[in-house]
């Protein structure tokens, strides 16, 4: 069992707004990083991406250590306010015993880590201590889209202030998003909110492309808000932001590919829907699945892929397991599709879907997103799925 020490002394100085959920963290979080920038020059943001101080990265360690070492650093610096990535993993192992959020952001709930926590019911309850340790005086914003929030609503201690946040399916939705339109220069969402909600723009103009985007950005808004950023600034902030990176990020527009992370079943069958409205033409999707994880994500993996006109297996982080072996459970819903292929090496997999792709088509390539090493049986070696689409259409 990971053993976190009481938090340091100086914790209540830095006023920390923790992210959880299935998909969607690390973009909420770099959003919510954004706005908080509008009132502090330090902040700390913590996600699979990164470290980062201010506008400064830092390449910490992916450990509870190189966690505090970046919160000390911010400290330092003159930080008073961090966004933080908050997985169930690190949540069931008692994360919040070394540290203590002040705000907690849920994005989502769907299938994932269950090789990790054994049930669904372990998975969510694990991320449900961010909410029940919710400090009186504190914040918990939640997607009213997402029936997970129901639950987590009856745990949320009586002194926490709650922020509600959807598409518009709940009345008691703070803030919702309607009206959205996807293109290729991001994503647009008209804003209704109610009378807790001031000063707030009318619509939200977004560089990242997809619905599930707007949904992560309301909830970086609140979160925000909770935090004492002002709502103007903090709307301003998350439209000025960049597109995260590796989520539905656009390496080519002739022809049109996209890289994405989506390595759940849930994520992946966003991903291609939104490709799908972008793409009047042939639709290729190159995924895989990770070895020695959670096997019973990958035949509804293989149909989350099912939606795309052509179908390319490959590996993915098949770590000790046989690659075809992963492919072959994939591929298992998929027997009526009429192309799909195996291709194990990856490189050679995005090569095969860009090959003959034409100005209305669009190749999206799926489960690594800003992963930069491929882990195998013989360990870890250098891929970048964005490096090799840029090598193979001459673009590096």
């Amino acid at each position: 069992m990971t053993f976190f020490p009481p938090p340091p002394p100086w914790v209540e100085e830095i006023l920390t707004v923790g992210v959880t959920g299935t998909n969607g963290k690390s973009s909420t979080v770099g959003w919510i990083a954004a706005a908080l920038d509008q009132i502090d020059d330090a902040t700390v943001s913590v996600t699979t991406l990164g470290h980062r101080i201010g506008p400064q990265t830092y390449p910490f360690p992916p450990t509870y250590a190189g966690f505090l070492e970046a919160m000390g650093r911010g400290r330092d610096q003159g930080a008073h306010h961090a966004a933080i990535e908050l997985t169930s993993a690190s949540l069931a192992a008692g994360f919040l015993r070394g540290w203590r959020c002040r705000v907690g952001v849920f994005t989502n709930l769907s299938q994932d880590h269950l090789d990790i926590h054994g049930s669904a019911e372990h998975y969510l309850a694990s991320k449900a201590q961010l909410f029940l340790q919710l400090p009186p005086g504190g914040s918990a914003v939640l997607n009213c889209d997402d029936p997970a929030s129901e639950l987590l609503e009856e745990i949320i201690g009586p002194d926490v202030e709650r922020w509600r946040y959807g598409r518009g399916n709940d009345s008691t939705a703070d803030l919702v998003a309607r009206d959205l339109h996807v293109d290729w220069n991001g994503t647009v969402a008209r804003l209704e909110h109610n009378e807790r909600l001031t000063a707030l723009p009318q619509s939200l103009r977004l560089s990242a492309i997809g619905d599930i985007y707007v949904e992560n950005a309301l909830a970086a808004l609140l979160g925000a808000l909770a935090a004492g950023v002002p709502a103007d600034r903090a709307a301003a902030a998350i439209e000025a932001a960049p597109p995260p990176a590796g989520r539905f990020q656009v390496l080519s527009r002739d022809p049109p590919v996209v890289v994405d992370y989506a390595h759940t079943p849930d994520a992946l069958r966003r991903t291609l829907a939104t490709a799908r409205h972008l793409c009047p033409g042939c639709l290729t999707v190159v995924t895989g699945a990770g070895g020695n994880r959670e096997q019973s994500k990958r035949a509804p993996l293989g149909r989350a892929a099912a939606t795309a006109d052509r179908i390319i297996l490959t590996s993915d982080n098949a770590r000790s397991e046989d690659p075809a072996a992963i492919a072959a459970e994939l591929a298992t819903p998929l027997s009526d599709h009429p192309a799909v292929t195996t291709v194990l090496d990856r490189r050679s997999a995005i090569a095969q879907a860009l090959a003959d792709t034409g100005a209305d088509d669009l190749v999206v390539v799926a489960g690594k997103g800003h992963e930069t090493e491929q882990i195998d049986g013989h360990g870890s070696q250098p891929l970048s799925d964005a490096a090799v689409v840029r090598e193979l259409l001459g673009l590096a």
